[in-house]
C-alpha cells in the first residue's frame, strides 16, 4: 500500500505543475493498476504529452515488455509522445523517451545514472509550450 499511496502522491505533484502551467491535465481511471494507457496526459495547444510514472528509489528502472509495447503502441496510434516520468527522491523528475529505455529479457530498462545523463527535467516542456 505505501508503494501506491508514494506513486499516487507523485502523478498528482506532476499533475499539479502541469495544471500550474496552464495545461488540460487527466489522470488515467485505474492508473497504476491497469496497463491499457499511459498514467498521465497533459494538453496544451493542441500538443498532447503521456507519462508513464514511476517513483523508485532505486539504481535502475524497469517497465515490463507487455506494459511497455502497450505504450508504443499508444504513441503510434495517437501520435502522442510518450515518456517515462520517473521521480527520484530529492532530485526531482526526469523523463524518458521510450526509444531510450534498453532492452534486456523480461523488461525495458534505464539506469539512474542514464537517466540522469539524458537529463531531461521538466522545465524543459514548458519551454515550448
Amino acid at each position: 500500500m505505501h508503494r501506491y499511496i508514494k506513486g499516487a502522491r507523485s502523478e498528482r505533484e506532476l499533475i499539479n505543475t502541469f495544471y500550474g502551467k496552464g495545461y488540460s491535465v487527466m489522470r488515467s481511471a485505474g492508473s497504476g493498476v491497469n496497463s491499457l494507457s499511459p498514467d498521465i496526459l497533459v494538453f496544451k495547444n493542441g500538443k498532447g504529452l503521456a507519462f508513464e510514472c514511476k517513483a523508485w528509489d532505486k539504481s535502475g528502472l524497469a517497465i515490463e515488455i507487455g506494459k511497455f509495447e502497450v505504450l508504443k503502441g499508444w504513441e503510434a496510434n495517437t501520435g502522442t509522445s510518450t515518456f517515462i516520468a520517473w521521480r527520484m527522491s530529492g532530485k526531482g523528475w526526469y523523463f524518458i523517451k521510450l526509444e531510450e529505455m534498453s532492452k534486456a529479457k523480461k523488461n525495458y530498462t534505464v539506469t539512474k545514472s542514464n537517466a540522469m545523463k539524458i537529463n531531461r527535467r521538466i522545465e524543459q516542456f514548458f519551454e515550448s509550450a
